[in-house]
């Protein structure tokens, strides 16, 4: 795998109470965001801060380095990785793919199986912490995937 660069482009799927604070500290770190969210009012303070929006979770993935989901259900993640137009019909090989959505292992094993044919690299990253955790960095994130990714 290919090491990334020092300013990752990063696609956010899920801007909700946790999502929206993850995605706060990526940004903070200096990387270039682009996000979606059913509600574009939730990522408001994101494309205040300098975030670009897409119109949906596949436009997230069409430039990015790596892309991060937190989204409500495991239904919501079949949907933005599998469905047509989806990241995983967008996402370009090598793009990192990270679900931190808490769900089920068969998802995450279909989703990395359907990223390696397609030459992506998936995690599945459920967190633990809350939206306290989340706000303040805090959270505990247990990451599960090929140990080079």
């Amino acid at each position: 795998m290919q090491p990334l660069p020092q300013r990752v482009r990063v696609g956010w799927v899920g801007t909700g109470v946790m999502g929206a604070a993850m995605c706060g500290h990526v940004q903070a770190g200096g990387h270039a965001v682009t996000v979606f969210n059913r509600t574009r009012a939730k990522a408001q303070p994101l494309l205040d801060a300098g975030a670009r929006w897409a119109d949906s979770a596949g436009e997230v993935a069409r430039d990015a380095d790596v892309v991060f989901t937190m989204v409500g259900f495991p239904n919501d993640v079949r949907e933005v990785y599998l469905d047509p137009g989806g990241i995983l019909s967008v996402a370009r090989p090598g793009c990192i793919l990270v679900d931190m959505t808490t769900t089920a292992p068969t998802l995450a094993r279909e989703i990395h199986e359907a990223a390696q044919a397609k030459g992506m690299h998936a995690l599945d990253a459920p967190v633990s912490g809350g939206d306290v955790g989340a706000r303040e960095a805090r959270l505990s994130i247990m990451v599960g995937g090929e140990r080079e990714t």
